[in-house]
């Protein structure tokens, strides 16, 4: 995969944590209501976590991986949470999804295309403009974008089955975000429903 098609997948998903900051789709939530939430005090990483699928899906960088994981984790612990290195240290296991979909935006206007007259005009003879040569045009613009899913998943890790998940869809655009307070900004909106009590 090319270089410039990595960077654009990674701004996207980048973009989406940060986009979450300034104008927020509400994510939507889902959760298990048979699981105790209120027992879970360490959160680990889900070792699978940091995939990217769809219509463009590439590997990240370690270091491009970093940075979500730290927002996560940022988020996470100002909640109250421990982050503990070690799944069998760990009550949940956090996992993190980017789906991506090429799709495009298509608009069409119509707009009115005016000839000037002068003279005689079968409907007014005294008319310095008539509409004997009017005409609308149409233009069609066409933009291609990414729509793109980010989902968390809290995974049991006894049961190894996600018990809470949270899923944020967005049309991605702008440039990549490198400023992790930001990024951290995004993560906590991502996270502001968990958990969530039955």
């Amino acid at each position: 995969m090319s270089r410039t098609r990595l960077i654009t997948v990674v701004s996207l998903l980048l973009a989406l944590l940060a986009a979450c900051a300034s104008a927020p789709p509400k994510p939507s939530v889902d959760f298990d209501v048979e699981h105790d939430f209120s027992q879970d005090k360490n959160i680990g990483f889900y070792a699978l976590s940091g995939g990217v699928t769809g219509s463009n899906p590439m590997q990240m960088t370690d270091f491009q991986k970093d940075r979500i994981k730290e927002a996560l984790g940022n988020a996470l612990e100002g909640k109250g949470y421990n982050l503990v290195d070690s799944a069998t240290d760990a009550d949940l296991l956090i996992s993190w999804h980017l789906n991506t979909v090429e799709k495009q935006d298509v608009r069409t206007t119509s707009s009115p295309s005016y000839g000037m007259g002068v003279g005689y005009s079968r409907y007014n003879r005294y008319a310095m403009y008539n509409c004997y040569n009017c005409m609308s045009s149409t233009d069609v613009k066409v933009t291609d974008y990414t729509q793109g899913t980010f989902i968390i998943d809290m995974v049991d890790p006894v049961k190894n089955r996600s018990v809470w998940r949270s899923v944020t869809q967005s049309k991605m655009k702008g440039e990549m975000v490198k400023d992790q307070t930001t990024i951290d900004s995004a993560a906590r909106l991502v996270l502001a429903d968990f958990p969530m009590a039955p």
